[in-house]
């Protein structure tokens, strides 16, 4: 019985002692807890020590309302014991301080681009942590002012100028009589072929100058290309049919058809039934077209101008037909159908490339030499800086890195 006792009371005691060992523990769970924050809290808690001169100044080569603020970073911001530097503004020197924006840590400036050019500002930057926060005197007054010319886009100008100077050159030569170069175009080479074929098998030569009007460039290329057309076809005494759908591209188109036949020596044989005007509706125009290639067959078609989903299905019914085809347009999304089914394609600038070229005008063919002059200077400037950097990765030299960023540098806008 004594024993039986005993046993009851150690088992009552039990409970008791399992409580207290779990109480002390939790105690050690939370106090190591404790201590691993505190460890991890940067400087052991404390606000990390301010960022110094700071500066406030115009923002240069701006057109106003923005003030730069610059300053030397904390010495606890490479130590991760900063989050970032909060921006005060005031009108006052003793405020009161309100927050314009942030920056993160490791920034250095800032730009208050909320700012009245009639106005003087005071800025106080404040360090901040997990530890709390740190700020600098305040400094100003500072204004933000307009500038007439800005010192960050100088190479801009540069390039400009010379490029500028380059199509001014080129079109004063042009106007003297001297002959440029202009680059290959397949395209217009195959024109001679594609008109002979024709007239081989008796067929006549269908001409679409895109279904805009005439105050699309576009347009106005594709009858330049035309005139040149027009002037072989009426060497060979072939056929022409040229359907339109503006009547203003209707007037055009024979009045230069009619100086083409003038210039060629056969004004006889032109006819104002070679240029018609269909309709301005696109799909209307387009079945008219289609039309006219299903029944006439002509041994070659031209599509020159602007072009829109009706590319793919005059390109398809030509192709049905088994006629050479050249097409030009500078409208991306119609491209790939031209490509896939026409014999030639003029793609892009090619289109006005080859207007320059067979119109011989002096303004046309100086501004294309003058844009493949910027196109020299764009495409050595990227061999150069693609050479200098590859350079600086073999040799590990630092200055082909700071040559190649100064020439990268050079071609960006800020």
């Amino acid at each position: 019985m004594a024993r039986q006792q005993q046993s009851e009371k150690c088992a009552s005691h039990k409970p008791a002692r399992m409580g207290r060992a779990s109480g002390i523990l939790l105690f050690l769970m939370l106090a190591l807890s404790a201590s691993v924050v505190f460890a991890q809290a940067p400087n052991g808690g404390a606000a990390p020590r301010s960022a110094s001169d700071p500066q406030a100044a115009d923002t240069k080569g701006d057109e106003g309302g923005s003030i730069m603020l610059r300053w030397t970073l904390s010495p606890d911001d490479s130590a991760g014991q900063v989050t970032g530097y909060e921006i005060f503004r005031a009108a006052k020197p003793d405020g009161p301080f309100q927050s314009v924006g942030f920056a993160s840590r490791g920034s250095a400036r800032f730009a208050d681009g909320s700012t009245d050019d009639d106005s003087a500002y005071y800025y106080k930057i404040v360090t901040t942590g997990p530890g709390g926060s740190t700020e600098t005197a305040v400094i100003g007054p500072a204004r933000s002012t307009a500038e007439w010319f800005n010192s960050n886009r100088a190479n801009v100008l540069v390039i400009g100028l010379l490029i500028s100077g380059a199509v001014l050159y080129y079109i004063a030569s042009a106007r003297k009589g001297k002959k440029l170069f202009i680059r290959r175009i397949a395209g217009l080479e195959a024109v001679h072929d594609a008109i002979g074929r024709a007239t081989e098998m008796g067929r006549p030569i269908l001409y679409i100058p895109g279904i805009q009007d005439m105050d699309d460039v576009q347009t106005v290329a594709g009858v330049t290309i035309l005139g040149y057309v027009a002037r072989t076809i009426a060497e060979y005494d072939t056929k022409l049919e040229v359907p339109t759908s503006r009547s203003i591209v209707m007037s055009t188109a024979r009045e230069t058809i009619k100086a083409a036949f003038l210039s060629a020596g056969r004004p006889e044989k032109y006819s104002d039934d070679m240029v018609n005007y269909i309709t301005d509706e696109q799909f209307g125009y387009v079945a008219a077209v289609d039309g006219i290639m299903v029944r006439e067959k002509p041994a070659t078609c031209f599509y020159m101008g602007a072009f829109f989903a009706e590319a793919l299905i005059m390109a398809e019914t030509g192709n049905s037909i088994g006629a050479i085809q050249i097409a030009g347009t500078a409208m991306p999304a119609q491209l790939p159908f031209f490509v896939a089914a026409c014999d030639y394609t003029l793609i892009g600038e090619e289109l006005f490339a080859a207007s320059a070229y067979l119109s011989n005008e002096p303004r046309q063919l100086g501004s294309l030499k003058g844009q493949d002059v910027g196109k020299s200077i764009a495409m050595l400037a990227i061999a150069a800086g693609t050479a200098l950097f590859t350079l600086n990765q073999i040799l590990r030299v630092e200055w082909f890195a700071s040559a190649g960023q100064w020439l990268k540098n050079l071609f960006i806008v800020n």
